[in-house]
């Protein structure tokens, strides 16, 4: 079983929520200056509700675009990268109708003014141009704050010394039960995973094209796996040595591995001693 759970990691939502307030009264007197200029005077309140709530919806697809990055990780390749190009469509759609329909609610159903809110063809292209650029900035907040939070709280690595008589261990287990979207518990050999990616409280066992999302941190789990087989690579990133096509010079140091899936993640130079005791690197 694993160990227990760590608790729930309150700097990432607390880190959106400033993010979020900030960038709803910048915007907001910013629209308001904008509308000055041009000659049309427009009140703080109404920019104010404007702003809430466009944000208010981006907060609400904030799950869903964690989710796209656990499952299409952007170091997962090209397809990845078509794959959160292709969700922007969905994603401002959903960004423009959830908008809409909030401002209707508030000015006609509780204040009672007048508005409208029509999706026509020229309105639904100028919020896509928007959203655009807010997925791009949403993307880079998510993949930040991971490296950021796990910079700050990833564990030194262990390294053996070479020739140690080390204490007979647990046996290892050879398989994982683990949960797939649905309720539904499939069963893991070991032997199959091809990588881990830690994500925050989460690890994610890579297997073949699926990917399986269990509560654990990457080091608990390293620790249940065969080190003969699998090594630390990265903070983030274990790897089935088996499952490793190629190795190439990086920058700073580093290398770049290829994995037979296709993914593509970093050796780091503080690891690489765990790396050549199980395939040494030949210049």
């Amino acid at each position: 079983m694993p160990e227990r759970e760590r608790s729930f990691d309150w700097r990432v939502p607390a880190i959106w929520a400033v993010l979020i307030v900030v960038s709803v009264i910048t915007r907001s007197y910013v629209d308001v200056i904008d509308e000055a200029r041009r000659g049309r005077g427009i009140g703080l309140g109404q920019t104010l509700v404007f702003e809430i709530t466009s944000h208010l919806v981006v907060v609400a697809l904030l799950p869903a675009l964690y989710w796209l990055h656990r499952r299409w990780p952007l170091s997962g390749g090209l397809r990845n990268l078509v794959i959160h190009a292709a969700a922007v469509v969905p994603f401002s759609i959903a960004h423009t109708a959830g908008m809409g329909a909030l401002r209707l609610l508030w000015f006609n159903a509780i204040v009672g003014v007048p508005y409208s809110f029509p999706l026509t063809l020229d309105r639904l292209g100028y919020e896509f141009a928007k959203d655009v650029v807010s997925y791009l900035m949403l993307t880079t907040g998510v993949v930040a704050l991971r490296y950021l939070l796990q910079r700050t709280s990833a564990a030194a690595p262990v390294v053996e010394p070479v020739g140690e008589v080390l204490p007979e261990r647990e046996a290892l287990p050879e398989r994982f039960t683990v949960r797939k979207r649905g309720g539904k518990e499939v069963v893991v050999d070991v032997a199959d995973i091809d990588w881990v990616e830690a994500a925050g409280n989460y690890a994610i066992l890579h297997v073949g094209g699926d990917t399986f999302e269990i509560r654990s941190s990457l080091t608990k789990l390293e620790s249940e796996l065969d080190p003969k087989r699998f090594v630390r690579v990265h903070k983030s990133h274990v790897v089935n040595i088996a499952r490793v096509a190629e190795v190439t010079p990086w920058v700073s140091g580093d290398w770049r591995i290829r994995l037979q899936d296709g993914a593509e993640v970093n050796l780091s130079r503080r690891y690489r001693q765990r790396f050549e005791a199980l395939a040494p690197v030949r210049s």
